[in-house]
């Protein structure tokens, strides 16, 4: 049984109403009165949720064994900064970093990307892809029983990103010209808190590839190979957990 996303605040003494999405999945899923399913709230609680009624948009749960379970995220937080990519690429992008573990996906308006939304008369066409893009975390936070759901950032432009002031991190650009390897890198360095920043179709300008050494960033390869933008930020992360935290990625095969 998979689990649903169950806003909080949650309360274990008196029954908890459920939200239209999770009434039609239940209703999808024909679960009857008296049976039980798994709940998270988003923020690393999980429970499991006695069905005690069910209409056509609602529904009401008792909500049992009541606990944090954040065992599936990493000691570390990965950002993915993103260039927007046109097409549905950014649905699959959205959905394969929420499965392979990051934590924050930050779309950027790059140079190069097809995609444009941060013009003030793409406002609510932005508004519309976010919430869409935010759609694609919760359900994919379902699927892969993650119980912390990543956050989505407003869509902004590169150099507005690079402003933002931030912690002390490591900062990654991807590039296929690069000389060093994020291999290497990661060897070198003791897990913490790391942005990948993928290009769009086409990659970087190189205005942007120094614009970001500038901010601290280091160019770095994924190998030898170009890899389509849709990919290389799901192989990134990837590789992130296989050398920083191999352990955990054994733990959940």
């Amino acid at each position: 049984m998979p689990q649903f996303y169950l806003p909080g605040p949650w309360e274990s003494q008196k029954p908890t109403t459920l939200t239209p999405e999770v009434a039609h999945h239940l209703r999808v899923r024909r679960i009857q009165t008296g049976e039980s399913f798994p709940v998270f709230d988003g923020k690393g609680q999980v429970a499991k949720a006695e069905l005690l009624s069910l209409s056509a948009k609602t529904g009401q749960v008792q909500l049992k064994e009541i606990h944090t379970d954040t065992r599936r995220e990493a000691p570390y937080a990965i950002t993915l900064a993103q260039g927007l990519a046109g097409g549905d690429k950014m649905d699959w992008i959205v959905e394969k970093a929420v499965e392979t573990g990051a934590q924050i996906i930050t779309p950027l308006q790059c140079e190069r990307s097809i995609l444009k939304l941060t013009r003030s008369s793409d406002l609510d066409r932005a508004q519309k892809r976010l919430a869409h893009w935010n759609g694609i975390v919760q359900a994919a936070c379902e699927q892969c029983d993650r119980t912390v759901l990543a956050t989505l950032e407003p869509i902004q432009t590169f150099e507005a990103y690079l402003k933002v002031p931030s912690k002390p991190t490591l900062k990654l650009l991807l590039s296929p010209e690069a000389t060093k390897s994020m291999h290497s890198v990661l060897l070198e360095s003791a897990p913490q808190d790391i942005i990948l920043m993928i290009g769009p179709e086409g990659g970087h300008s190189p205005e942007e590839e120094a614009q970001a050494q500038a901010a601290g960033y280091q160019i770095v390869s994924l190998g030898e190979r170009v890899l389509r933008t849709e990919t290389a930020g799901t192989v990134a992360i990837t590789t992130v957990h296989s050398i920083w935290n191999p352990e955990m990625q054994n733990r959940l095969k």
